[in-house]
């Protein structure tokens, strides 16, 4: 059985915020889930999460899914694994068991460093296998010590305070995560010192553990050189997010998606998009978003777990949870909230907010028009200020608008009411109940004028 430790205790205090460092975002989701996804998409599903400050977040985020366990105090990395023991031990599996340890703020360790760092780890028998990578400006991180160049083994890992100017110059670099045999983990983390200037316990000293104990430790340079990325402010937190916003934006324009200005676009990284689909200039693409073929999305929209057709013109559009059809022309301005299904040919103009309903095909929606929990029928028409009064202060009700139904300016369709096919209701309306079919609907009452009214008013001002 191969498990994983992720060590997410960090309090960040650069970040000055009152939550756990590996809880902040990066493209829309905390650091600590870019972690765990990469694990799951592994084949690793046996994971325990070392929290620490605010655990309590950490626990409310999972809600169940893993296995937590607290780091009172903060006496390092390897007293965080400590804290894991009794996960280790009743998951160890003997010779065939090894496990990961991560870090919950490196958000980009990816599933293919995972899967082959431990074939690798196997492969040569290692009781610890390091995850490296290769940088031009190594400064500040530990450097690999190998047997020699080509050598799979290590025989160390050298702080940057410690190194010789030789070992400074050595490009290959800790990454912070690890594979060991699980029971080879056990024995050396309970053989850790604290005997160093912050008596702290660190986990990079069970490489040099392992190896007086003529254990073999190897490294995996990673090919993906930004799995050693991580945030300890705002500052690096803005690198990282954007260093994942280009990522996925180059992944799109690999796959035919068009971009002409990159400016205040976002694309969070479970976002499917067709190919020959432009994405325009202030667009926002969150969740798990599905866009089709040669839509033009943009400017300035939100889109939020929708389902979006072939065909699909959005204009400054915010919309969440809902299906928009092939076909379809929205916006401007125009807000679709949760559950909402926009069938194909829909046509909504400025000023609308469609909200738990069902509008059928080749309804035309142009402006100014409010339709919440209703089932719009196919070519229906909506005059100008068009409302569907759902709420009553107690309870929210559904109205019914068969096809080819043509509702005039400032009708009120007051809830539950039914109108049936081709009915027309006159401008000004209010519809208190059911209309039949093919049936025109007016209710305007008697206008009243009084003649020399405003004089009263107006008096001494004009």
């Amino acid at each position: 059985m191969d498990n994983c430790i992720i060590l997410a205790g960090g309090q960040g205090k650069r970040m000055k915020s009152d939550m756990p460092k590996p809880m902040f975002k990066v493209l829309g989701e905390p650091m600590l889930e870019w972690v765990i996804s990469a694990c799951e998409n592994a084949g690793l599903k046996n994971i325990c999460i070392v929290k620490g400050f605010k655990g309590e977040v950490i626990d409310e985020y999972l809600n169940g899914r893993y296995e937590t366990v607290m780091q009172a105090e903060r006496l390092g990395t390897g007293h965080a694994v400590m804290q894991a023991v009794p996960f280790l031990e009743k998951n160890s599996d003997g010779d065939l068991g090894n496990t990961l340890v991560l870090c919950g703020d490196a958000p980009f360790i990816d599933s293919n460093t995972i899967s082959e760092s431990l074939a690798l780890h196997k492969e040569h028998n290692n009781s610890v296998t390091v995850i490296t990578s290769e940088l031009d400006n190594p400064f500040g991180y530990g450097r690999i010590i190998r047997d020699n160049e080509n050598n799979i083994k290590i025989t160390g890992i050298v702080e940057e305070k410690d190194a010789s100017q030789n070992q400074k110059s050595i490009k290959e670099v800790n990454s912070g995560a690890y594979w060991f045999k699980t029971d080879d983990l056990i024995k050396l983390i309970k053989n850790l010192k604290n005997d160093n200037s912050q008596n702290e316990y660190y986990l990079t000293d069970t490489v040099a553990l392992a190896v007086e104990a003529g254990m073999n430790a190897g490294a995996y340079k990673s090919s993906n050189p930004d799995v050693i990325l991580g945030a300890n402010d705002r500052k690096g937190l803005l690198q990282l997010n954007t260093k994942a916003r280009m990522n996925i934006i180059e992944k799109h324009l690999e796959n035919g998606v068009e971009f002409t200005c990159l400016d205040g676009i976002t694309i969070e990284r479970n976002v499917k998009i067709g190919t020959n689909t432009e994405i325009l200039s202030g667009t926002i693409l969150r969740g798990n978003t599905v866009i089709g073929e040669n839509c033009k999305i943009g400017p300035n929209c939100v889109i939020e777990n929708c389902k979006i057709g072939d065909e699909v013109n959005l204009n400054y559009v915010q919309a969440f949870k809902s299906e928009i059809e092939k076909g379809v022309k929205i916006g401007p301005w125009v807000h679709i909230r949760p559950n909402s299904l926009i069938k194909s040919g829909v046509k909504i103009g400025d000023f609308v907010e469609i909200k738990n309903s069902t509008v059928g095909e080749k309804t035309a929606i142009a402006h100014l028009t409010y339709v919440g929990d209703s089932d719009v029928g196919k070519k229906v028409n909506f005059g100008c200020g068009t409302v569907t009064v759902n709420y009553d202060g107690i309870v929210k009700s559904r109205c019914v608008i068969g096809d080819n139904c043509f509702i005039g300016c400032n009708t009120n369709l007051i809830a539950p009411v039914n109108l049936g096919k081709g009915v027309y209701t006159a401008a000004g309306t209010t519809i208190t109940r059911d209309v039949p079919d093919y049936s025109l609907a007016i209710d305007r009452g008697v206008m009243k004028i009084k003649e020399g009214y405003t004089l009263r008013k107006l008096k001494g001002k004009i």
